[in-house]
């Protein structure tokens, strides 16, 4: 395939200081040991075992984006928060992560599309892929390092073809190539399909298939008559357009070498598109395509397939729309491992949203607590002694929660895991607060967890933690993708009803009602900045708000 191309887009144009995060340098980030014991599943040998990366200390991942037809759903969008947290989690275990997600912007959806859209296939797919790009923006999606469009790799589609062709691999009919899966034996073995009841020489021209439907493909697809201009190409091959399996191998191979450590997508991926992939790069290469194949399982909508008949299909802006934040449903799509089918549901989405304000409540109570003054400090007693501390001091209990949340990430990528380890120590430091046991020093240690955990490598956590210790860069989950909402300007000393606490603790309730109300509305129409704002600005003046099932509840500080 040559020499494999300078990446030099998303990952390599960031200033130092965001290369330096995505790298791993994360508060707190795991320094303990130098051996780290990544467990993956593998869907080729279905058995969970110890990733080695090809190059050490270096990750090639390769994860089939979107087909550029329509809006992506929130199925597709479960299995593309999913991989920005396997790269988030590569990247805090200090492995140099290189991700490409390719765009498919030529098959036949789009074909259809753009003829019954009369647009250029070019014009057609541009529109969508646009939205694709705003709602990963949207959950706070790390880019990729590279985006390669289908259409833009033509000549290494057909350098491909030929490849193939050379080996014999492959056959023409009608102007059409195809792939003779008699003449790799291999065949299958991803998909563990029956290849027993195979017709030799028996074709499928569709892109998509079932296993039921087995026999040979197609690597380059004639032009049709009916299908636009604009959607075909004059080559070697003759008039046609590259077959959708060819392409991923192609980009792939491009820019990641001919073997590489990991290829992902969702399970309906497995057959026929990743088992063609492996047939057609082994088949031309000769070599091990990939080392891992992991798969996203289905998400269901109320128990049942997604589906637009049913009325149970959504987009991204279909659920702002009903008032639910980007973060809430972030932390939806990640609290189910990835190989488990997730159940989705708008009762969910409530409690993920209760979920997530229980750490912005956190943060926001800790940020507090930092902002005591220093001789407050000989008046706290520094002794944990809870019932859900780990023993030793609070320090033993942040590495605690820490070891515990990457070990459950270690293991085949146990976001729910890594969720309840967080969630403990969550339960235990409001505990703490609440006791007055936590010195400002220890603040600043429990924000920096919630930072790496909740937001560097989930990317649940709406607000950049800001920390102060050795070591700890700031702003660090902006840089690296976290929902961000602004810090909100401290409120006006001029304004009678918005002193301090301490100038006036004797805030009128009609206003705090008032400023809830606003708060409300703002969520309402998904301005989640201006009800960050609001909460700052109601805490500013001695007034917690805490967002429960039964609506929201306020309350004094002491």
């Amino acid at each position: 395939m040559g020499a494999r191309p300078a990446i030099e887009t998303w990952s390599s144009r960031i200033s130092h200081g965001r290369r330096r995060a995505l790298a791993g340098e994360i508060p707190g980030a795991r320094r303990e040991s130098l051996t780290v014991t990544l467990r993956l599943y593998n869907t080729l040998s279905r058995s969970v075992e110890e990733f080695r990366p090809v190059r050490p200390g270096k990750v090639g991942l390769y994860t089939c984006g979107p087909t550029v037809y329509d809006r992506v759903h929130i199925g597709n969008l479960r299995t593309f928060v999913w991989e920005d947290v396997m790269c988030r989690v590569f990247r805090a275990l200090s492995f140099e992560t290189t991700q490409i997600m390719n765009l498919t912007d030529i098959d036949d959806k789009t074909i259809r599309g753009a003829v019954a859209a009369e647009l250029p296939l070019r014009e057609f797919t541009e529109k969508h892929i646009a939205t694709f790009f705003e709602d990963l923006g949207t959950l706070g999606v790390v880019p990729a390092a590279l985006y390669p469009r289908a259409t833009d790799h033509i000549p290494e589609m057909v350098a491909l073809v030929k490849k193939l062709a050379a080996r014999g691999h492959t056959y023409e009919t009608d102007g059409s190539v195809w792939f003779r899966i008699a003449t790799f034996p291999a065949y299958g073995r991803l998909s563990k399909i029956d290849l027993s009841a195979v017709q030799r020489g028996a074709r499928v021209a569709d892109d998509e298939y079932e296993k039921e439907d087995v026999r040979d493909f197609a690597v380059w697809k004639a032009a049709k008559e009916g299908e636009p201009e604009s959607a075909a190409w004059t080559t070697e091959l003759g008039r046609g357009r590259p077959g959708w399996h060819l392409e991923c191998s192609a980009m792939s191979m491009k820019y990641l070498g001919e073997t590489f450590d990991i290829h992902t997508g969702a399970v309906d991926n497995i057959f026929p598109h990743h088992e063609n992939e492996i047939a057609q790069s082994e088949g031309a290469t000769g070599k091990t395509f990939v080392n891992f194949w992991l798969h996203a399982e289905h998400l269901l909508v109320d128990g049942e397939k997604m589906s637009k008949s049913k009325g149970n299909f959504y987009t991204l802006p279909d659920l702002l729309e009903k008032g639910f934040s980007p973060c809430a449903i972030r932390y939806l799509l990640v609290s189910v491992p990835y190989r488990m089918k997730l159940n989705f549901t708008l009762d969910g989405l409530r409690g993920a949203t209760s979920a997530v304000e229980r750490l912005e409540s956190l943060d926001l109570r800790l940020r507090e607590r930092e902002g005591r003054k220093k001789k407050e400090e000989e008046k706290i007693s520094l002794k944990v002694n809870t019932p859900e501390a780990t023993g030793g001091g609070f320090a033993e209990r942040v590495s605690a929660a820490r070891r515990a949340a990457f070990d459950a990430l270690e293991d085949d990528l146990n976001t729910a895991g890594a969720l309840g380890a967080l969630f403990s120590f969550v339960r235990a430091t409001n505990v703490d607060l609440e006791a007055g046991h936590l010195s400002a020093l220890d603040a600043t240690a429990a924000r920096g967890l919630l930072s790496e955990i909740g937001g560097d490598v989930l990317g649940i956590l709406p607000r950049t933690a800001v920390v102060e210790l050795t070591g700890v860069s700031k702003g660090v989950s902006h840089a690296v993708g976290t929902l961000t909402s602004a810090t909100a300007a401290a409120p006006d000393p001029s304004s009678p009803s918005k002193k301090s606490s301490s100038d006036s603790p004797d805030v009128g309730e009609a206003w705090i009602l008032e400023r809830i109300e606003a708060r409300k509305q703002a969520r309402k129409a998904r301005d989640f900045v201006a009800a960050d704002a609001i909460r700052d600005e109601l805490l500013g003046v001695g007034i917690v708000l805490e967002d429960t099932p039964q609506g929201v509840r306020w309350k004094r500080k002491p």
